[in-house]
């Protein structure tokens, strides 16, 4: 961060006094700040003479329009790292590991590419990877990438309606897949799913199989399958494409998590998601060459992206498949220290869970050489923060990140320069004109509402699939307020320029014309002894609404008149009496989306008496039966 301020400081002759004051140039010369950061991150590529051409909106705004590059290249390159070292790190929960070098990484990605071809896959084609995170996906990922194909991958735990849902829409021509996946010590055999899935896409044109359960799956269970191996020897000694694409040619197709619709299929342009990322990892969270990035993810979530464009970094990806808690809760800790991991990126909902366990890995872990840990998928609350500073290690800088699916990136998140403050993520990322916006349509520093993006930014996406004339796409971001990224977070600057995010605003509770949200009031009757984990919604009762809290209670405990009670209060002396559910039940489970979000909005559409048509887009939709037909709510 420092680096490039000094840098900027010094091309453009200002002087610029800190990383804030970095921030907020950025956005307002938006040309000069991504001509820079190309340049400071390391982008192999031509860059060409034009940086940024403005349009009629954020989604006609060009970056880079005369650019030259392959995505591919860049995250192959390794940035001087010896050869035979690391590129991935491949750790599986039952203690099977797989190193590949950046050595084998370029070779397997040149054969992966000549066997593509092979396959009469070419730019523009689609390939699919319906994984667990294993190498051969980043593997075939960089692949297609280098041949100018799209490239699109959902994790191995999804069912074969969710994977249809997603990948019906977009018709792949190769579908790379393994025969199962261990998780919490238990083997899940997937080939008679496989089978119904290809059935299912008459598009594909070949299936790929890895072997992840067994050494050698049994290939006849879907006609015409190949092994991975057998993939490979097809391009063997092959050298790597080295045709360049446009700034703005796609690469990734990612979906949205489909709970109340069909999944929307969100096309990604591969160099502006790899330079937004290389700056984000760069930049935001201080990645260098030689680091190792180990974020727990799985092929479905756009954190998968995120990691694997820290390889443009010359960092070195951990790649982890299975349950964090097993064989123990200790198990990530202690891949930090035998691999050498540097940042460690987990789910806020992972901190959490590790919190209520009473763990205290700076007692028994030394983590030395881990400088940053990354936090996402839902906000943070301040006890968490305190838990990472207090039982984990004291010199980490804590970043909590918030963005989507929709940009493959981040709006606010860390700054290595800057304080952290418990609770509070630090701020806008680089680039990005961040604002809060109020029901009008006004900027607002403090009070709460809606998080806009008001200027255009190299990853905002290039369309929706199968979207004739983008209206889909329009409406998802930019009618609320015509011309700005909606993003559908509400959140709230802090005095200090932070920023807190309270949940989705589509989730956020509308009761008697007060808007509240929900990650408040989970972090207070979370803290409730007994509690493990909260969800609130608003029922529709009377002519009006009623805010009603579902809890999940440790093992043995039972939801008492005292336990509501204590809950109410501390609701009320901590946040308003606004705040106070009119009814509080207790269920046995909560649904949540396959990235470990939970759902207000499938609840609601449950406790209104909608039905959920799209279970497959969660990763428990049993827990949907708890909230359903509760006589409590009649």
């Amino acid at each position: 961060m420092t680096s490039l301020r000094r840098e900027v400081n010094r091309r453009y002759g200002l002087d610029l006094p800190d990383s804030v004051a970095l921030q907020r140039w950025s956005t307002e010369n938006i040309a000069r700040f991504w001509d820079a950061a190309w340049d400071h991150v390391g982008v192999l590529g031509r860059k060409g003479d034009r940086v940024f051409v403005p349009g009629d909106s954020l989604t006609t705004a060009r970056f880079f329009p005369d650019a030259r590059l392959s995505v591919a290249a860049n995250l192959v390159d390794g940035r001087g790292m010896d050869g035979d070292s690391a590129a991935i790190l491949y750790r599986r929960e039952d203690g099977y590991s797989e190193d590949l070098t950046w050595n084998q990484l370029r070779s397997q990605v040149a054969a992966a590419a000549a066997a593509l071809s092979a396959h009469g896959v070419g730019a523009g084609d689609r390939v699919a990877a319906w994984m667990p995170n294993r190498p051969e996906t980043v593997v075939l990922m960089i692949a297609a990438a280098s041949l100018g194909a799209m490239f699109s991958s959902t994790s191995a735990d999804f069912g074969v309606a969710g994977v249809v849902d997603r990948f019906g829409q977009i018709e792949p021509v190769l579908l790379l897949a393994a025969d199962g996946y261990p998780y919490g010590g238990k083997p899940f055999d997937r080939l008679e799913a496989l089978s119904e899935i290809n059935e299912a896409l008459p598009t594909v044109r070949q299936v790929v199989m890895v072997p992840n359960l067994v050494p050698e799956p049994d290939l006849t269970t879907v006609p015409g399958a190949i092994s991975w191996s057998e993939f490979l020897s097809m391009g063997k000694g092959a050298e790597l494409p080295a045709e360049s694409f446009p700034f703005d040619h796609p690469l990734f197709i990612l979906f949205s998590s489909g709970t109340t619709g069909p999944p929307k299929c969100i096309v990604h342009r591969a160099a502006g998601v790899m330079l937004k990322n290389m700056g984000e990892h760069q930049h935001q969270v201080d990645v260098r060459a030689g680091d190792r990035v180990f974020y727990l993810t799985t092929c479905g979530w756009m954190m998968w992206n995120w990691l694997v464009n820290a390889l443009s970094s010359g960092a070195s990806i951990v790649l982890y498949d299975g349950n964090p808690f097993h064989p123990s809760p200790c198990r990530l800790f202690d891949l930090i220290d035998s691999d050498g991991v540097t940042l460690l990126g987990v789910s806020a909902k992972l901190i959490d869970a590790w919190r209520q366990t009473g763990l205290r890995p700076k007692e028994t872990h030394p983590l030395d050489t881990l400088r940053t840990i990354c936090s996402t998928g839902s906000p943070l609350s301040p006890e968490g923060f305190e838990w990472i500073y207090e039982e984990v290690i004291e010199d980490v800088h804590l970043a909590s990140i918030s963005g989507g699916t929709d940009l493959c990136g981040c709006f606010v998140g860390g700054d290595p320069t800057l304080p952290v403050w418990m609770g509070e993520i630090q701020g806008a990322a680089l680039g990005m004109a961040v604002e809060v916006y109020d029901p009008e349509g006004r900027p607002v520093n403090g009070p709460t509402g809606e998080l806009v993006c008001s200027k255009p930014f190299p990853s905002v996406p290039l369309r929706f699939w199968n979207d004739p004339g983008g209206a889909k796409f329009r409406a998802a971001y930019f009618e609320r307020y015509p011309g700005v990224w909606t993003h559908g977070d509400y959140a709230n600057w802090t005095a200090r320029g932070g920023m807190v995010i309270h949940g989705r605003s589509d989730a956020t509770l509308n009761v008697a014309g007060v808007r509240m949200g929900t990650a408040e009031i989970y972090r207070q009757a979370e803290e409730v002894p007994g509690v493990i984990e909260a969800i609130c919604v608003a029922q529709k009762w009377e002519r009006d609404t009623r805010m009603v809290l579902f809890v999940r209670l440790d093992e043995g405990r039972t939801l008492t008149d005292d336990l509501v009670a204590e809950i109410k209060d501390r609701l009320r002396r901590n946040c308003s009496p606004r705040h106070v559910p009119a009814v509080v039940l207790e269920t046995a489970d909560i649904p949540r989306t396959r990235s470990g979000k939970i759902t207000e909005l499938a609840v609601t559409a449950v406790v209104n008496g909608k039905v959920v048509k799209n279970t497959e887009a969660l990763a428990n939709p049993q827990a949907l039966d708890y909230f359903a037909d509760r006589a409590e709510l009649a």
